[in-house]
């Protein structure tokens, strides 16, 4: 696909990633109050118990509400501005971008740490209320009262309206997906040792409304292999032998990075986005579109990915080799003893770390017109605090989850390739059909 250059940002980037010319970076980044509440908001949100919508799924559906909504408030105010998202109302060019982003940023995550269902047990819901408010004070409070301040806080509280109005009754905490079915290539939740089965914490996700896509299937998968197939003994054999507890195959490099990225792929990719947005000295409002197109992407990944894995209901890999005498297939043998280095609570098919991560460093590299980048970024996981990995270009990142899945024995071959096209698929189907610019902006 030729890349789009959706900003100016965009085509200095393309130019400097091959013509030499060097990055604009300042020695000491400005203060972003768009991307000041970006990091906000992953806290929060990643600190909702599971259930509740901690789960990487669920929290990249709120990220998209939050983002969204700080994008339309900036959107509001800037006189060279692109496609709302939902809010047509226009304010003040000299309204306070600051107050406009922390107000939407605020408004809308006070909502949805409020809106989680009183049945979810959530013990930090009022700690999590009160830091939202401590943080939404500091922010106004570092901005000089004004005619202009108050604006900003208008545009700021429109979009949040807009936002939490368009999602009501919108699937969240909705109905389980799931119809269990014991036949040979379908899904079987591992057991506790009190028998009871380990189950999604959010399989509500694939049923939540779109924020882009016409249907929540739009992008559906062409789906695993036919058991009886040649390509599924491979993808078979494949996990066996690299993706065991005690694989002999994988090496202690492998085992670390298949570790290193069980994370959450939500606050990984904004955490780039945010260190892009720094290299290239985004202004706020640019800083807004980039993170409200990433995340609206990335959240329609999700809840695609969500919907494939349910309709699918493809089994996993500790599933298959322990049955595989059922299923027709004479190139794979079962082994009852076989167990994976990590294990997931719901479907197989697609990766819904690959829908994700691909869908997020998509949108990066068509809104800068890159793929190598400049100096490189650094990814971190929870799964060793303070360690990061360095790359040097998206594709490379992607390469390297996409093995690490496999090496975790978590996902066959298939699923992991057929979630980076669907991830890549809704951020191209966002790039085309939403955040034009218009008016002067398209000049």
């Amino acid at each position: 696909m030729k890349p789009r250059r959706l900003s100016i940002a965009g085509v200095v980037a393309l130019v400097a990633a091959f013509g030499g010319l060097s990055i604009p970076v300042s020695a000491e980044p400005a203060s972003n109050a768009v991307a000041d509440w970006n990091l906000i908001a992953i806290n929060t949100l990643v600190a909702f118990p599971l259930p509740a919508g901690g789960a990487p799924p669920a929290s990249q559906v709120h990220m998209a509400m939050t983002q969204g909504a700080v994008y339309d408030a900036l959107n509001a105010i800037t006189p060279k501005h692109h496609r709302p998202y939902l809010l047509i109302r226009r304010f003040s060019a000299r309204a306070s971008e600051e107050a406009a982003a922390a107000t939407a940023a605020y408004r809308v995550l006070s909502s949805i740490v409020s809106g989680v269902p009183a049945a979810i047990a959530f013990p930090n819901r009022a700690s999590l209320l009160q830091s939202l408010d401590t943080q939404y004070a500091a922010s106004l409070a570092a901005i000089p009262n004004s005619p202009f301040k108050a604006q900003g806080i208008a545009a700021g509280n429109a979009a949040a309206d807009a936002m939490i109005a368009a999602r009501q009754n919108d699937g969240r905490f909705g109905p389980s997906q799931w119809v269990p079915n014991s036949a040979p290539g379908h899904w079987q939740p591992q057991l506790r040792p009190d028998g009871t089965q380990i189950l999604d914490p959010t399989p509500w996700v694939g049923g939540v409304k779109p924020f882009l896509m016409q249907s929540s299937s739009q992008f559906r998968t062409a789906g695993p292999n036919a058991l009886t197939s040649a390509a599924w003994a491979a993808d078979f054999n494949e996990v066996k032998a690299i993706g065991s507890s005690s694989s002999a195959l994988r090496t202690p490099e492998q085992t670390h990075i298949a570790i290193f990225w069980q994370s959450n792929p939500v606050a990984t990719w904004n955490s780039v986005g945010r260190h892009l947005i720094d290299l290239y000295a985004l202004d706020l409002t640019d800083s807004a579109r980039l993170l409200a197109m990433e995340n609206l992407s990335a959240a329609d990944a999700a809840i695609n990915t969500w919907n494939d894995k349910y309709h699918w209901d493809f089994w996993r890999p500790w599933t298959a080799i322990n049955r595989a005498a059922e299923d027709g297939n004479p190139a794979t043998e079962p082994d009852p003893t076989w167990t994976a280095l990590i294990t997931a609570p719901y479907p197989e098919q697609p990766s819904g770390h690959l829908g994700l991560d691909s869908s997020h460093l998509r949108v990066l590299g068509t809104f800068f017109g890159i793929d190598v980048v400049p100096g490189g970024f650094d990814a971190t996981s929870v799964q060793f605090p303070g360690e990061t990995r360095h790359y040097g270009s998206f594709s490379q990142a992607i390469a390297e989850i996409t093995e690490a899945r496999i090496w975790a024995g978590l996902h066959y071959r298939t699923a992991d390739v057929q979630a980076v096209t669907l991830g890549r698929s809704v951020a191209d189907y966002m790039a085309d059909n939403y955040f034009q610019p218009v008016g002067a902006a398209a000049a």
